[in-house]
């Protein structure tokens, strides 16, 4: 058998290659996440990918395929996304995901 979430995870370090001085990887959600100083910027949940965005941005990117609100209990949470396979399959799409889930959490560490 496959093991999906070992590849996306070793895809999301590449991506995450950049910032790599300051990510942590931790276990969270029942999958893995990446956190830039110590805020969740992506991780992986059963072969999605978890993105952090804007909260302003979100009603424009839920409008993308394979786009939906991250919803584990019933209500969806605010700043997040999942991103099904077809959305992050090219590197250049996972990169996008890393840089704008980097960016917000940027904002964050501002405040």
């Amino acid at each position: 058998m496959k093991d999906i979430s070992g590849e996306i995870l070793t895809r999301i370090r590449v991506a995450l290659k950049y910032w790599q001085s300051e990510i942590e990887e931790k276990r969270m959600f029942g999958g893995s996440c990446f956190l830039f100083k110590g805020k969740m910027c992506l991780g992986e949940f059963r072969g999605q990918l978890m993105v952090r965005i804007p909260a302003e941005k979100m009603e424009e990117i839920i409008q993308s395929p394979f786009v939906k609100p991250m919803d584990f209990t019933g209500k969806p949470m605010k700043e997040f996304i999942v991103v099904s396979e077809e959305g992050y399959n090219t590197e250049e799409k996972l990169q996008q995901w890393a840089k704008m889930g980097v960016a917000h959490t940027k904002t964050k560490l501002k405040k």
